[in-house]
């Protein structure tokens, strides 16, 4: 029992130390201190503050194929672990930083930024990120909030407790230089401000704006920040806005006087508790009303000059948001006439009410459908909306390495019972982007790129949209050319209905996906297999989902035949991964082959000698080790000296690139470096079906059957399969049967 109450008695002091160092409760002076030594931090607005909780957990670059782009760390929830966080989307990132940075500059909140994409494009993710973002900041010192209260003290106060420095004795209230750390047995009555008022708004306006100017400077922060006119002009709400009158008036005119009655308040934003972070639902009501306070029996305490005033109080969910964010999802599911205020709300900051207007320091966000938005587009409201609203697009993602970090962090989430197979999430993922992707049309690039833009095949497209990877058929120069034009590609009918990316499989339909390939029996792994056999049922029934409806152009919108093509790359990487895990020949012989032809080039195009590391001498370069090398990797002549020409301008640019790091040709020439491989492998396929034969014969309980030496190579093949690889012998078992199934069984 003494161990319980020493444990309640840590928790409880520890609870209070944390009290007194967030400066929960304090008087006016105490923040007018604050504001002083911090202004930049103490002054903000809604989006001066939200804007630096986006660089307060700093960002990141990604490099892609058409350049860098910004990521903010914050979308990666590093407050929670990455729990629920989002993937991708850094232009729509970088984007809506632009737009806070612009409301920043101009000193107000103007617009509403409308998240706008299709069903599962992670637009309410992005918000939720966002919110949950704030909720965390605003518990840092550097995201410190504060409000304020009236408090209305006893006309005798005893201060026996100590609580506020005195003797024990009773004094009169005008003694005391404030009532806000008053005990509450000391307080008839305090009254709370539902609207998050910033105590900054009790200064009266000229004052106000001397006293931040002047902090500013002193700071030298006078030139980094811009006082917001929400802070700059900026009104109390109608009932402090009463009050404070009403108190001045009785004080005749001492505003120290009034102060004393205030008593400021550190708030920290919360979702739950909805305060300074609000969804709103799709609803058939208005967002904001009024409710008269002086009825309420429990304000019978307040002073009699506050007595006969009649004070109003807004309530809702923009009351609620204040100082923070308010969300309306799916905006245009709801009643057109309930969105008719954001006209004004979003170009004022304020909404009309009853008895009062409501000025809002707010940051209005929205999401909506893309059919909601086209069917808004062709009504009358639309043109008087549009320039108050900033658009943002959300697309379906087009790199399949993010989209299967999505599955990856969806079947971590749900236990599927089984061992998920290397390469699933991966399958998953490059046939959901493969049902996003539009024909590009030749006519959009220059001329010399047209024929290769028309032949250019869904799968390559995606590979290059995700690693640059370029047809092996190209040329050096006509590669680089494409990769150029990448940036074109993915503009290309942007600003029509019909964007690459508004149409395909969205992430919650794959989730089902994955999750009924978990239920399929026939195989004993979440394995690709079982998402192919998922594939092929989806694609039966058009009806379902309504991009498998989409006509054919080409090769793109072909679904079924994107199940094809997806199985055809899990044999590409399987083959290549049970090949390797054979050990015929170690990596590193492909690699000083390799090393060994760029030597000879090198040498050759500078007409020097190469060092032969056998003989110990200066040899002039090989010209047919050179050309069976470039024969080997697929290069026709006139490919081969392209690629020889180009070959020391790639290898100084990746040292540009990568000043720190050695020189890795496998990582500059991946294509050519992979044909040595392929070309060996070819040679001695009929080895390959052979092992691969035996280590269907160990799976199936079979050992006695295989040699002694037989054995041993199956036991090291399975033994890669799992370190290098991720397999176990379920998914390994699986893998070789299909690749023997598909690719081996004409093997002679």
């Amino acid at each position: 029992m003494a161990d319980n109450k020493e444990l309640l008695g840590e928790i409880n002091k520890e609870l209070r130390a944390q009290f007194e160092k967030n400066k929960r409760l304090m008087s006016f002076g105490d923040f007018f201190d604050m504001l002083v030594e911090k202004p930049d931090r103490h002054a903000r607005n809604a989006v001066q503050y939200l804007r630096d909780a986006l660089l307060h957990y700093g960002e990141t670059k990604r490099e892609t194929v058409t350049g860098q782009l910004t990521r903010y760390a914050l979308f990666d929830a590093p407050f929670d672990d990455g729990r629920e966080r989002m993937i991708g989307q850094e232009r729509a990132q970088q984007r809506v930083f632009q737009l806070f940075d612009n409301f920043v500059r101009g000193g107000k909140i103007d617009k509403l930024i409308l998240l706008h994409g299709p069903n599962g494009s992670a637009k309410s993710t992005f918000v939720k990120v966002l919110m949950r973002a704030l909720e965390h900041y605003s518990r840092q010192e550097d995201g410190a909030l504060y409000r304020f209260n009236w408090v209305f003290p006893t006309e005798k106060i005893s201060t026996s407790s100590g609580s506020i420095g005195f003797s024990d004795r009773v004094i009169s209230k005008e003694e005391l230089a404030t009532f806000a750390l008053l005990d509450e047995e000391q307080i008839d009555a305090r009254m709370a401000d539902n609207l998050h008022d910033h105590p900054l708004l009790l200064l009266p306006q000229a004052q106000r704006q001397k006293v931040l100017e002047r902090a500013l400077e002193k700071s030298g922060k006078a030139d980094d920040f811009v006082i917001s006119e929400y802070i700059r002009h900026g009104d109390l709400s109608h009932t402090n806005r009463l009050i404070f009158d009403t108190l001045l008036t009785t004080y005749k005119g001492d505003l120290e006087a009034v102060l004393k009655h205030v008593q400021v308040e550190r708030f920290f934003i919360s979702r739950r508790y909805r305060r300074g972070a609000v969804t709103i639902e799709p609803q058939m009501r208005v967002d904001a009303g009024v409710r008269q306070l002086t009825v309420d029996r429990s304000l019978q305490s307040l002073p009699p000059v506050l007595q006969n005033v009649t004070l109003f109080e807004p309530v809702g969910d923009l009351v609620d948001a204040n100082r923070g964010i308010i969300e309306y999802d799916d905006l245009f599911k709801r009643h057109p006439d309930l969105n008719k205020y954001l006209l004004s709300a979003s170009e004022r900051g304020a909404v009309s009410l009853d008895n009062l207007i409501l000025h809002m320091d707010t940051i209005l966000i929205a999401t909506g459908n893309e059919t909601y938005l086209d069917a808004f587009k062709q009504t009358a409201e639309y043109a008087s909306f549009k320039g108050r609203v900033e658009l943002v697009r959300l697309p379906y993602l087009l790199d399949w390495h993010d989209e299967q970090v999505i599955y990856e962090e969806q079947v971590e989430k749900v236990d599927v019972g089984k061992f998920v197979a290397p390469h699933t999430t991966r399958m998953a993922a490059l046939w959901a982007v493969l049902t996003r992707l539009k024909r590009p049309t030749p006519d959009a690039y220059p001329s010399s790129l047209r024929d290769v833009i028309a032949a250019l095949t869904p799968l390559e497209k995606a590979m290059l949209y995700a690693d640059g990877e370029v047809p092996e058929e190209l040329s050096q120069e006509k590669a680089r050319e494409l990769k150029s034009h990448v940036s074109t590609m993915l503009e290309e009918g942007a600003q029509t209905l019909a964007y690459e990316g508004r149409q395909g499989a969205s992430p919650r339909e794959m989730k089902m996906i994955l999750l009924n390939a978990a239920q399929n029996e026939k195989y004993p792994t979440l394995s690709p297999l079982a998402i192919f056999d998922e594939l092929e049922e989806l694609v039966k029934d058009p009806t379902v989902f309504p991009f498998l409806q989409m006509k054919p152009d080409g090769d793109y919108h072909c679904h079924g035949k994107f199940i094809d093509t997806v199985r055809e790359r899990y044999l590409d990487l399987i083959d290549e991964e049970i090949q390797d895990a054979m050990g015929l020949v170690e990596e590193k012989q492909y690699e000083n082959l390799f090393a060994r032809y760029i030597d000879h080039v090198l040498q050759s195009v500078k007409n020097e000698k190469v060092y032969n590391n056998i003989t110990g001498n200066y040899e002039d370069p090989d010209d047919k080790f050179m050309n069976e090398i470039e024969e080997t990797m697929g290069f026709d002549e006139e490919a081969a000296s392209d690629f020889r020409g180009n070959l020391i301008s790639a290898i100084g640019a990746s040292f540009i690139d990568n000043p720190d790091e050695q020189v890795e040709y496998k990582r500059i020439f991946p294509k050519q470096f992979s044909a040595l491989k392929r070309s060996f492998y070819e040679e001695r396929a009929k080895q390959i079906e052979k092992i691969q034969r035996q280590l269907l014969v160990y799976f199936e309980g079979e050992q006695s059957s295989l040699s002694s030496q037989e054995l041993q190579a199956v036991e090291q093949t399975i033994g890669n399969l799992r370190e290098r690889y991720g397999h176990n012998d379920d998914s390994a078992r699986e893998a070789v049967a299909f690749l023997l199934a598909n690719r081996y069984r004409d093997v002679e």
